[in-house]
């Protein structure tokens, strides 16, 4: 299906309330497909986000002859080869629209004795690899990019060494990258973070055995170990149950509880934010699943407060932007968001997307080389173009909302590459939302 052929229309008004649970959560998804596949034994996974993107990571493990049953509601079992079990795929590997899966991929793949090329979608494509290639070629990778920067990216085989690396940019899938060319790497390799990431890496490969040490904001690991298999119980989305965060926060009338979501500390600067909005946010029920932190979420609406983001809680929200800029809309004064420059470089520059739609809605704004001032605003209605991205749809489906016209959405099929049923689970809810 052409990603131009999926449109959303929603009418205004409503209010959210139940109970839900989103999908799977699309980073450790990814990660307990990559790391079961390198295991001894058999690896079973259940919660598993059966989404586009996470599909694809399987798929190329498959195509590297690993076998893998499911999924099945959300169930996998993997036969792991070993840390040097993976074989030459055919062709070249798809990995669609995920960054995830393909910056992991390029770490893990170049310390393979065979050679790989890895492609993905018109989005993908536009997208900076130079960020992986460069540590990864410090440490012996043989690499090359396409006009230098970017997919597809071609890996020749090589011997690793271990590399000491201060990232310039907090990335998670740049750290997970050389965490996974590490561990076949001759020596003890250190990557030092420039503000805390999402650590879903380091847990799960505790998880499966490898000894590795984190000190502060330094991970570091040594080479040549074995990954034992494991089971892995994926909590549920919390970028995805972001969505709905926003949606009962800004609605009058609204009470919704969020089933089993992940809430690692490394990712829940969404929830920081909205709080110290005045979000009416309370974790009614706390536990732990797979080593990753859990609950059970009640969210009722509160008015908020605009508020100047915290910079220390830009990279735990990166992905959440899209729909926290539509909160910031909602709030009392004005919202400033500043050194969030790496929104440029996701499926969109997420700034200026989200900008002009706001435009469209009549939202007062002020973009900045690395941010955005909103003002408290009604929305309008209007047509937004998504650009193909599903944070951008998703997030002006969540302002119809508030919105005093109808919204249309257009460019909405990627929604699936990381919310599979967005469209069923919104309407549940009460989003007046129609796909065409």
């Amino acid at each position: 299906m052409n990603s131009k052929s999926v449109t959303y229309t929603l009418q205004p008004g409503g209010s959210i309330s139940g109970r839900i649970r989103v999908p799977g959560d699309k980073s450790v998804s990814h990660r307990a497909i990559m790391l079961g596949a390198l295991a001894e034994g058999s690896t079973e996974v259940s919660g598993f986000l059966e989404g586009e993107d996470s599909l694809a990571t399987l798929q190329a493990f498959r195509a590297m002859g690993v076998q893998i049953a499911g999924p099945e509601q959300g169930r996998l079992s993997i036969q792991g080869v070993g840390m040097h079990g993976l074989q030459a795929a055919e062709q070249a590997l798809d990995m669609g629209n995920s960054g995830t899966a393909m910056r992991l991929m390029t770490g893990l793949l170049a310390a393979q004795s065979f050679s790989s090329v890895l492609s993905g979608d018109a989005s993908l494509s536009k997208r900076p690899m130079k960020r992986i290639t460069e540590p990864l070629r410090t440490m012996g990778a043989a690499i090359e990019l396409e006009q230098g920067e970017f997919a597809p990216i071609r890996i020749s085989p090589a011997q690793l060494r271990a590399i000491d690396y201060q990232m310039p940019v907090a990335s998670a899938q740049v750290k997970s990258c050389l965490l996974l060319a590490a561990m076949y790497a001759k020596g003890r390799s250190v990557i030092h973070e420039p503000a805390p990431c999402r650590d879903h890496t380091e847990r799960m490969l505790r998880g499966f055995g490898y000894e590795i040490e984190v000190q502060g904001s330094s991970v570091s690991l040594s080479g040549g170990g074995k990954l034992h298999a494991t089971n892995i119980e994926v909590p549920a989305d919390i970028s995805s149950a972001a969505f709905f965060m926003v949606a009962a926060s800004i609605t009058p009338g609204s009470d919704i509880l969020l089933e089993h979501v992940g809430i690692n500390p490394t990712r829940i600067g969404v929830i920081n934010i909205l709080r110290a909005m005045g979000a009416d946010i309370e974790y009614v029920r706390e536990y732990e699943a797979g080593g990753e932190p859990v609950a059970d979420i009640q969210v009722r609406y509160a008015q908020l407060q605009g508020i100047d983001i915290p910079q220390d809680q830009v990279p735990l929200a990166i992905d959440e932007f899209p729909v926290l800029f539509i909160a910031a809309a909602c709030a009392k004064g004005s919202t400033r968001l500043s050194g969030a420059e790496e929104l440029r470089v996701k499926e969109s520059d997420r700034i200026q997307a989200m900008a002009d739609g706001l435009a469209v809605l009549g939202v007062r704004h002020e973009v900045q080389p690395d941010g955005i001032i909103i003002h408290q605003s009604e929305f309008g209605g209007g047509e937004i173009d998504s650009l193909g991205d599903h944070r951008i749809a998703m997030s002006f489906a969540i302002a119809a909302l508030r919105a005093r016209q109808a919204i249309i959405i257009h460019d909405c099929k990627n929604v699936d590459t990381s919310f599979p049923g967005f469209a069923g689970l919104a309407s549940k809810s009460g989003i007046r939302l129609q796909v065409q």
